[in-house]
């Protein structure tokens, strides 16, 4: 992997009650890290961390420690940064997380196992020089999550992708908004990109269970309001134009995650959602508030 590079693997699931929720990625260059963005020899290897969020009314908790090449193992099968990992044994995607919160510290401990019905064709570009791939992997796979902390046992589905680039993300891209919904038979992929030098790329995907893609119309753009907070703009795309807020897991200076309610291929859907902002991220004041939630062990 080349000076600024990244690859990350990036989980999302909830339970079938839908009142229960995590995130986890898993980076090599770390492309959210201020430590990232402050070293000079911007060593990918160096900066390597496993995120892990929990939504849900039972818990609520993020982690995110950054750790050093020495606390790096990856191979074909299996990839583990400090004390967690994945593996794959050819049918199940096996995530076995040992994280701790900060500031404020408590324990995230337990195995998410999927199981994919099926692998997409992919990557997919972001840029129009190739150096940023994304591939949605298994858009909607069975997920069961036992988690010893804080206590948590469910089933759902899950969502599997990765994305792998070149160069820093804000270097080529300024913001971009994403999501993916589960279907009746599959899922429906949104991923609207808007590029540093002015171009833009809206993807609309759809996928049945076993991977294979599937026709689907392009829909219409669909206003959101901003986060409370920290006012994050947000918009998707809905086969009316119209979509809901049913929740907001992440509201930070220059990211949101959501819960939506929308219309996507003719059905109800319950999108995950994402707003990403490269130009707030790029500030130097919101860099230096970053480390009190993603601490650095060596």
């Amino acid at each position: 992997m080349d000076r600024d590079g990244y690859v990350w693997w990036y989980v999302d699931a909830l339970s079938a009650d839908g009142r229960q929720g995590l995130t986890i990625i898993a980076f090599i260059g770390s492309v959210f890290s201020p430590y990232y963005a402050w070293d000079p020899t911007r060593d990918p290897f160096n900066h390597c961390a496993v995120n892990v969020v929990l939504y849900g009314e039972r818990a609520n908790r993020f982690c995110m420690t950054e750790r050093g090449r020495a606390a790096l193992d990856r191979e074909a099968d299996h990839i583990r940064i400090g004390p967690s990992g994945i593996d794959w044994d050819g049918t199940t995607l096996t995530i076995r997380l040992d994280e701790v919160t900060a500031p404020i510290p408590n324990q995230v401990r337990g195995t998410v196992r999927l199981k994919p019905p099926g692998f997409t064709p992919g990557p997919h570009s972001l840029d129009a020089d190739g150096r940023h791939r994304w591939w949605p992997m298994a858009p909607s796979s069975p997920v069961e999550v036992a988690l010893s902390e804080p206590g948590i046992n469910w089933r759902g589905t899950a969502y599997f992708d990765t994305n792998h680039g070149d160069t820093a993300l804000e270097a080529a891209f300024t913001d971009w908004t994403w999501c993916r919904a589960d279907l009746q038979d599959g899922a429906a992929i949104l991923y609207d990109v808007h590029r540093r030098d002015g171009t833009a790329q809206a993807l609309t995907l759809c996928f049945a269970s076993d991977g294979t893609p599937r026709e689907i119309t392009p829909p219409r753009r669909a206003a959101l309001p901003p986060t409370r907070f920290w006012r994050m703009p947000r918009h998707t795309r809905s086969d009316d134009g119209q979509a809901e807020i049913l929740r907001t897991f992440e509201d930070t200076p220059f990211y949101a995650r959501s819960h939506l309610a929308a219309t996507l291929r003719g059905e109800s859907v319950r999108p995950v959602h994402e707003s990403l902002s490269l130009t707030r991220f790029s500030n130097p004041l919101v860099r230096l508030m970053l480390p009190f939630r993603m601490p650095r062990r060596v």
